[in-house]
């Protein structure tokens, strides 16, 4: 029988939980992930590699600070719509 939306929601949320409650080490469980998330924005402001180490780390933190400035920005903007459309109902 398939599940249905709701159903499929709440089970990955009851093994994300399950997962989390398993884990001591929450910093190293998602290191991966933190060093590839970084690297993308010292992917993106030297592509070629070129850059000194210092010039490079700190282009990389502004472009990973406007990025999250943009998140900010999108989010503000769909909390917005989300009132304005609770306003009209």
């Amino acid at each position: 029988m398939a599940l249905t939306e709701r159903q499929r929601v709440r089970r990955a949320r009851i093994a994300a939980h399950a997962s989390w409650a398993k884990t001591a080490d929450r910093t190293q469980r998602t290191a991966l992930a933190t060093s590839a998330f970084l690297a993308r924005f010292e992917r993106q402001v030297d592509p070629l590699g070129v850059l000194e180490p210092e010039v490079r780390a700190q282009m990389a933190e502004h472009a990973r600070r406007a990025y999250m400035l943009q998140l900010a920005e999108r989010s503000a903007k769909a909390r917005a719509r989300r009132a304005g459309a609770a306003d009209a109902s």
